[in-house]
């Protein structure tokens, strides 16, 4: 796997790639890095070219100037930029010349999903499809940004390892989590690295967006939505209600599943996944 770092506004950002073929953007979501796709980097790498950014504030990469969701699809923008020269077709469009059938996807999980919405809507025309992995379209409701808000307040005053810690095993199903101890206590160390300034920066984010349920809808190409059944963080029925688009909607739902089907139904996603890249790339 190839490591690869440049500065972006000032900051020190860290993407991975590996693998050939067709190019597949996977991007992760609120408090995780890109290893968060490791289940996945192992299949699809024989059959894509894989580019796996950190996004800033996590991982190896540093938090940029602007750190909302638009600011982070833009670094993607630029990452993607930076890979162009292997695609002729990416190459084209980054340069403006509009050729259409460029084979760029896009995998978002959760905030990852965000940013892959805010992408498509400013550069539909880079993309061929894009992947919802426990993500959504609708902006936050009242509740939910109070809750954000408290959650920040919480990081102001007792740290992002201390609230990280609190939340993490709910993002999994209760049956896995009881199941995978060890897993769970490697994603709570994991978070230690997770500065209180990049988790208030992404809850802020979050907070900010507006809704893109309009991006779906006008996107025109495929869209994959891979949904846990027993997710907190994005509910089943918000997920069901963006998912009925005609011609282009591609649903796995998990039945024992919450907020990280890559881990807890790690072989399901994968065949999601290779089977939507296979028919929509």
């Amino acid at each position: 796997m190839a490591e690869r770092t440049f500065t972006y506004q000032t900051s020190e950002i860290f993407y991975r790639t590996i693998g050939k073929g067709k190019p597949v953007v996977l991007i992760h979501g609120f408090a995780e890095d890109g290893e968060v796709w490791k289940n996945q980097i192992e299949l699809l790498k024989d059959h894509c070219y894989l580019i796996i950014p950190d996004l800033p504030g996590s991982g190896r990469s540093e938090l940029i100037n602007d750190m909302s969701i638009e600011g982070m699809a833009e670094l993607v923008k630029e990452i993607i930029s930076r890979e162009a020269l292997k695609f002729p077709q990416i190459l084209s469009v980054v340069e403006g010349q509009g050729v259409e059938g460029v084979p760029v996807c896009l995998f978002g999980h959760s905030m990852g999903g965000y940013i892959s919405l805010a992408f498509a809507e400013k550069y539909p025309q880079m993309l061929s499809s894009i992947a919802l992995v426990h993500s959504s379209a609708f902006a936050d409701n009242d509740e939910k940004k109070a809750n954000r808000l408290k959650s920040i307040e919480f990081v102001k005053k007792n740290g992002a390892f201390e609230f990280l810690k609190a939340v993490i095993t709910d993002l999994f199903s209760e049956t896995w989590a009881t199941s995978n101890p060890e897993i769970i206590d490697t994603q709570i160390e994991k978070s230690r690295a997770f500065s209180d300034e990049a988790i208030m920066a992404y809850y802020q984010a979050m907070i900010n967006r507006p809704d893109r349920t309009t991006v779906l809808k006008n996107f025109g190409k495929p869209i994959l939505f891979i949904i846990g059944q027993h997710d907190k963080a994005v509910p089943f029925e918000q997920s069901m209600q963006k998912c009925y688009i005609p011609d282009q909607s591609h649903i796995h739902i998990l039945r024992n599943t919450a907020h990280m089907g890559m881990f807890e139904e790690a072989d399901k996603v994968n065949n999601a996944i290779l089977q939507f890249i296979n028919s929509s790339v």
